[in-house]
C-alpha cells in the first residue's frame, strides 16, 4: 500500500512567511492584476450582502412585520435593489449566492461545490442550493489549446501526436480533455489545464486567504481561515497535472492485486505541469442503457467491486478519490470498474483513518453509543466545546433515523453528514478530510441505488468493513507491526534496568529524610479554638472578664506555636 504525497502546493517550508507571499503574488500576476481581481470580487460581494440584505427584508415583510424601524429597513433594500441588477432581484439569498460564484469562476466554483457538503458550517437551505453549481463550463478554442501542450512539452504537437480530437470530451473549470493518438499508435486522453486558469487561481487564494483572516476576527467559531487555508491547498494541488499523475502513479500500485479496479496509466513522456496524457478508458458511465441492460447480477457484481474499492481506499489505504461522482466512474468491459479524473485526492493520516473506520463499522452494525463517541474524536473542539451533549445528540439523531427513514432512504453517508451538521451547535468542527470521505460514500450509495433499487448499504459495507478488520488483526499483520516496533521495544528493554536502578537510589534518598508531620500544630489550633469559643460564651453571657479574656488571647495564640 502506497500512501501519496501529502506535500501542499505551497512550497518549500524552509521559506519564510514574507518570502511565501511574494511568491505567491507573482504567481498571481504582481499586485495590479491582484488589486483588478479584488476589485471585481469585493463588487460582487458587495453586491451579494445587498441581494441577500433585499431578501431579508422580504421574508419579513411576507411575515407581516410593520413599524418605523421596518420602514427603513424597507427603504433601505428598495436603494440596494437599484444596484443588484435585475436578473437577481427576485431570486432569494441562496439562489444569488449560487449565481454570484458562477459569476466569480472557477476558483469560486470549487469553493461552492466544497461549501456544499460542510453542514457543520451551513445552514441546509444554502448548502442545497449549492449543490447545483455549474460542473461544466465552456471549452477554451482549440488553438489556445494547442499553444498550451507545445509550450509545457517543449515539441510540436506533430511529432508526439498523429492527431488530437478538436472537440474535447469534457470542460471542467480547471482543465479540458480531449482525445488523441500518439505516434505509436496508442489511444489517450490529453488532459490540458487551460491558459491563465493557474494565474487566475493563485489571484482568488490571495484574496481568500485575506477574507479567511477577516472572517476570523468576526467568527473565530467557525474556523474560517482554516477552511479556507484547506481549500486553496486541495484546489491548488488540483490544477498541477504532475501531482495528478503521481496519482494515478499511487492508485495502480495500491490496487496492483486487483486488476478488475483500473486506474489510467500515466504517459510520462508527454506530460507535464499543464498537460497529462494518459490511457483512454473505453467505458460508460453507471447512468448509461448499456449498464441498464445487464443482468441484475452483473450489476450487483459492479457494486460489490466499486464497494471494495471505495472502502478500501478510505479506511485501509488513507489515500483515496476526493472528487468522486457518477461522471468520474466508468463501466469497462469484462465488468471491470474504472476510476478518472484523479487530481483531487483525500489522505488520512492513520489515527484519523482509525477513528472513520470504527465510525463508519459502529454504524453498519448499528451500535450508535460507539458512533457517538467515535465521531467526537474526529472533531476539533472550539471554545465551549460541549463533546458530552454532542454525544448524546448523535445518538438520539441515529435512533430517529433508524426509525423513521425507509428502505429506499436509508444512507449511512447521509446519517454522517447530519450528525457534523449538529457539530456546530455544540462548537465541535470537523476537517476537510472528513467531508470528502463522505462525498465518496454519498457517490457510492447513489451509484449502488442506480443499479440496484434493493441494494442494502448495510449489508454490504459491513461484509466489506470486515474483511479490512479482519486483515488488520491477522496474525500476519499483528507480527509484521510488532516486528515493525522492535528496535523501540528492544531500546526500551535495555533502559529498564537503569531506570529501576534510579528509581530505587530516588527512594532511598526520601526515606532517609525527616518524615513529614502532616498534623503538626493541629492540636494547638483545636485547643485554641476551643478557648475561643470558651472566651466568646462567657462575654455573651456575662461571665467573669477575669477568666473570658486569658481564654480568647491564649486562643489567639495557640494557632502560631511551630511545634505541636
Amino acid at each position: 500500500m502506497v500512501n501519496g504525497n501529502s506535500a501542499t502546493a505551497a512550497g518549500p517550508k524552509s521559506q519564510s512567511g514574507s518570502s511565501r507571499r511574494r511568491a505567491r503574488r507573482r504567481a498571481a500576476g504582481g499586485v495590479p492584476a491582484l488589486a483588478r481581481r479584488g476589485r471585481t470580487t469585493l463588487r460582487h460581494f458587495t453586491l451579494l450582502l445587498l441581494g441577500g440584505y433585499s431578501s431579508w427584508v422580504t421574508d419579513r415583510r411576507q411575515r407581516g412585520a410593520r413599524g418605523m424601524l421596518f420602514g427603513f429597513h424597507r427603504m433601505g433594500a428598495w436603494l440596494g435593489r437599484r444596484f443588484i441588477g435585475r436578473e437577481f432581484r427576485a431570486l432569494p439569498f441562496p439562489s444569488q449566492l449560487r449565481r454570484r460564484l458562477e459569476i466569480l469562476g472557477p476558483t469560486y466554483i470549487k469553493l461552492g461545490q466544497i461549501l456544499s457538503l460542510r453542514l457543520d458550517v451551513l445552514p441546509e437551505v444554502v448548502t442545497a442550493e449549492l449543490r447545483g453549481l455549474l460542473s461544466h463550463l465552456p471549452p477554451v478554442p482549440f488553438d489556445a489549446i494547442v499553444e498550451v501542450i507545445e509550450a509545457d512539452l517543449g515539441r510540436p504537437l506533430e511529432e508526439m501526436f498523429v492527431e488530437v480530437d478538436p472537440e474535447p470530451l469534457g470542460s471542467a473549470s480547471i482543465a479540458q480533455s480531449h482525445r488523441a493518438r500518439t505516434i505509436r499508435g496508442d489511444q489517450v486522453i490529453l488532459k490540458v489545464v487551460k491558459p491563465g486558469i493557474r494565474e487566475l487561481l493563485f489571484r482568488d487564494m490571495e484574496l481568500l486567504r485575506l477574507v479567511g483572516v477577516a472572517l476570523q476576527l468576526i467568527v473565530p467559531r467557525y474556523q474560517p481561515s482554516r477552511i479556507i487555508e484547506e481549500f486553496c491547498d486541495y484546489t491548488l494541488r488540483e490544477a498541477d497535472m504532475v501531482r495528478e499523475a503521481e496519482n494515478s502513479q499511487t492508485f495502480r500500485a495500491n490496487f496492483a492485486d486487483m486488476p478488475d479496479i483500473v486506474f489510467p496509466a500515466v504517459y510520462q513522456e508527454f506530460s507535464g505541469t499543464d498537460v497529462l496524457c494518459m490511457d483512454f478508458l473505453e467505458g460508460v458511465e453507471p447512468s448509461s442503457e448499456v449498464v441498464a441492460a445487464m443482468a441484475l447480477e452483473e450489476r450487483r457484481e459492479l457494486i460489490d467491486l466499486g464497494a471494495t474499492a471505495i472502502i478500501r481506499m478510505l479506511y485501509e489505504d488513507g489515500f483515496f478519490h476526493a472528487d468522486l461522482h457518477p461522471g468520474n466512474l466508468l463501466v469497462l468491459a469484462d465488468r471491470r470498474i474504472g476510476f478518472i479524473d484523479l487530481g483531487m485526492v483525500g489522505h488520512l493520516d492513520p489515527g484519523l483513518r482509525h477513528n472513520l473506520m470504527n465510525l463508519y463499522h459502529a454504524l453498519v452494525m448499528e451500535n450508535f453509543d460507539s458512533a457517538a463517541r467515535h465521531l467526537a474524536d474526529v472533531a476539533h473542539p472550539g471554545r465551549g466545546a460541549d463533546a458530552v451533549t454532542f454525544r448524546r445528540a448523535v445518538r438520539e439523531l441515529c435512533r430517529r433515523w433508524r426509525r423513521d427513514a425507509s428502505f429506499e432512504s436509508f444512507s449511512l453517508a447521509l446519517l454522517i453528514l447530519e450528525a457534523t451538521r449538529l457539530g456546530a451547535r455544540y462548537n465541535l468542527y470537523f476537517p476537510v478530510e472528513m467531508v470528502l470521505m463522505v462525498k465518496a460514500l454519498i457517490t457510492y450509495e447513489g451509484v449502488g441505488y442506480l443499479l440496484d433499487r434493493n441494494f442494502d448499504v448495510a449489508e454490504v459495507s459491513s461484509r466489506h468493513i470486515g474483511r479490512i478488520f479482519r486483515h488488520q488483526f491477522s496474525p500476519q499483520r499483528l507480527i509484521r507491526e510488532a516486528k515493525d516496533i522492535a528496535p523501540e521495544l528492544l531500546d526500551a528493554a535495555m533502559r529498564i534496568p537503569a531506570l529501576v536502578s534510579e528509581s530505587l537510589r530516588y527512594l532511598e534518598q526520601q526515606n532517609r529524610r525527616q518524615p513529614v508531620r502532616p498534623l503538626r500544630g493541629l492540636r494547638a489550633t483545636v485547643f485554641g479554638g476551643f478557648c475561643l469559643l470558651s472566651g466568646a460564651i462567657l462575654v455573651v453571657f456575662g461571665g467573669p472578664w477575669m477568666v473570658a479574656a486569658p481564654l480568647l488571647v491564649l486562643g489567639l495564640l495557640l494557632p502560631l506555636r511551630r511545634g505541636d
